[in-house]
C-alpha cells in the first residue's frame, strides 16, 4: 500500500515507547563502583592483627614447632573474621559505636569497669605497638630504645591527625602500611620457600606438647585484639554516613551488609595471610635451631639465611607496623572515652599518657619480646569484656531492629566467645603457675 504525501504528513514521526523500542538508560554503576566507595574500615581495624605482638608470637611459634601452629593461625583468622563482622553491624545498624551502647544499656558501675579496663587495654596494646617501633627504628639505624620510641610515637600522632581531612586519608595511610608489611613478607616468603606438605599437615589442628598449647594461646590472644572491636565499631557509622539511613530499607540493608562483610573478608584475609606467612618463614629458616624467637634474633637470622636485604626488610615491615598499630591504638583511647564517658581530651595529651608506659619499660632496660609478650597477657583480660557485651547487644533486636543476628549467628559467636576465653585462662593459669 502506498500513501500520498497528504496522508504520509500526519503520520506520527516516532512511535510511542509502548509500540517501539524502550528509551536508553543511562547505565546504571556497575556493583564494584557501588561497593568501592564502602570499603575501607575493616583495613585500618586489621592493622590490629599483624601489629609487634604477632610478629613476636608468630615468629616463635614457627621456630619452636614448625608448622604445627599453622592452624591456630587460620582458626584465630576466622575467628577474627566473625567478630569484626559482627561489630561492623552493630555501628551500621545503630550509628552507635560498641563503648556508647554499653554506657547506654548497662549499669553504671558495669560501665565504668568496662572503662577501667578498656583504658588498660588500650595501654597494653600501645606499648606493645611503641615498642615494636622502637626495635625496628634500633635495628634498621640503631637509635636507642627510648628516643626510637619518641620517634614512633610522634609519627603515630602525625598519621593519627590525617584524620581532620576526614576518613579516607587516614584509611589510605593505613591501607598503605599494611601493604607496606605484606609486600615485605612476600619478598621474604619467596627467599624461604614454602614446604607444601608440611604447610598441610599444619593445618590439621595437633598441638606438640604443653609448650606448644601456651604459645597457641598466646597466638590467639594476640589475633583477637579487645580494643579493635571498639575501634571497628566505631569506624562504620561515620564512614558510611548516609548509607545507614539507605540501609533501613530491606534491599539497602543487604547492599551495606554485603559490602561491610567484602571489606571483612578481605581485609582480614590479607592479615591471615601475613601471619601465616610469618610462622612459615620461621617452620623454614629456624626450626631447630634453637633461636629464642626474639625480634632481635629474627632480625639477625633472616640476615644470615637470606642475606642482608631480607633482615632490612624485615625491619621495615617492623617499622610500619609499629607506625599502623600505634596510631589505631591511640584512637581506640579516644573512642573508649567517648563512648564510656562522654568525654574527650586532647589527642596530644593522650598520646603522652599511653606512651608513658612504654617509655618506662624502654628507660628501664626490660626485654623487648619479654614487654610485647606481658602486654598480650595483659590483653588476654579485656577480651571477653568486650567480646561479650557485643554477642549480648548484636542478638537484640531492640537494639539491631532487623540487623538483629540470626540465631545461628549468635550460637556460633558465643561457641567462639567461650574457646577465647578458655585458652586465654589456660595460659594465664599456666604463666602463674611458672
Amino acid at each position: 500500500m502506498y500513501l500520498s504525501k497528504s496522508e504520509a504528513a500526519l503520520l506520527p514521526t516516532a512511535l510511542p515507547p509502548q509500540l517501539g523500542a524502550a528509551p536508553p538508560r543511562k547505565p546504571a554503576p556497575t556493583s564494584r563502583r557501588r561497593l568501592w566507595p564502602l570499603l575501607g574500615p575493616a583495613f585500618v581495624a586489621s592493622v590490629a592483627y599483624v601489629d609487634p605482638g604477632n610478629f613476636a608470637t608468630n615468629f616463635s611459634g614457627g621456630a619452636s614447632f614448625g608448622y604445627t601452629l599453622l592452624w591456630v593461625i587460620v582458626a584465630a583468622n576466622l575467628m577474627a573474621m566473625l567478630i569484626q563482622s559482627l561489630t561492623a553491624k552493630l555501628g551500621l545498624a545503630t550509628g552507635r559505636d560498641l563503648a556508647t551502647l554499653c554506657r547506654e544499656r548497662l549499669p553504671r558501675p558495669v560501665t565504668r569497669g568496662l572503662w577501667l579496663q578498656a583504658e588498660a587495654v588500650a595501654m597494653a596494646t600501645d606499648l606493645a605497638e611503641i615498642v615494636g617501633g622502637a626495635v625496628a627504628l634500633n635495628l634498621l639505624f640503631g637509635v636507642p630504645l627510648p628516643i626510637g620510641g619518641v620517634i614512633t610515637a610522634v609519627v603515630a600522632f602525625g598519621l593519627l591527625a590525617t584524620q581532620s581531612r576526614g576518613h579516607r586519608p587516614f584509611e589510605r595511610v593505613i591501607t598503605g602500611l599494611l601493604l607496606v608489611i605484606g609486600l615485605g613478607f612476600g619478598y621474604t616468603l619467596v627467599g624461604s620457600g614454602v614446604d607444601v606438605g608440611g604447610a598441610a599437615a599444619g593445618l590439621v589442628p595437633s598441638f606438640a606438647g604443653p609448650e606448644s598449647l601456651i604459645l597457641a594461646t598466646g597466638i590467639l590472644g594476640a589475633t583477637v585484639m579487645p580494643h579493635v572491636i571498639y575501634v571497628h565499631s566505631a569506624l562504620t557509622p561515620g564512614r558510611y554516613g548516609d548509607a545507614v539511613t539507605a540501609g533501613r530499607s530491606t534491599g539497602g540493608r543487604r547492599r551495606l551488609l554485603r559490602a561491610q562483610r567484602i571489606d571483612v573478608l578481605v581485609a582480614m584475609g590479607f592479615a591471615g595471610l601475613i601471619n601465616a606467612a610469618m610462622l612459615v618463614i620461621a617452620a623454614q629458616l629456624f626450626t631447630g635451631t634453637g633461636m629464642d624467637g626474639s625480634l632481635e634474633a629474627v632480625h639477625a637470622g633472616l640476615g644470615d639465611q637470606l642475606g642482608r636485604g631480607a633482615g632490612i626488610v624485615f625491619g621495615i615491615a617492623l617499622l610500619a607496623s609499629g607506625f599502623a598499630s600505634s596510631s589505631v591504638g591511640t584512637h581506640a583511647g579516644q573512642v573508649v572515652m567517648a563512648g564510656f564517658l562522654r568525654r574527650r581530651i586532647p589527642v596530644l595529651a593522650r598520646r603522652l599518657i599511653t606512651l608513658a608506659p612504654a617509655l618506662a619499660v624502654l628507660l628501664l632496660g626490660v626485654d623487648p619480646t619479654t614487654a610485647l609478650v606481658w602486654s598480650q597477657v595483659v590483653l588476654c583480660f579485656g577480651i571477653p569484656f568486650a567480646l561479650v557485651p557485643l554477642l549480648w547487644l548484636t542478638s537484640r533486636r531492640a537494639v539491631m531492629g532487623a540487623w538483629v543476628n540470626r540465631r545461628r549467628t549468635t550460637a556460633v559467636g558465643c561457641v567462639v566467645a567461650a574457646l577465647i576465653i578458655g585458652l586465654n585462662a589456660h595460659l594465664l593459669v599456666q604463666l602463674a603457675v611458672g
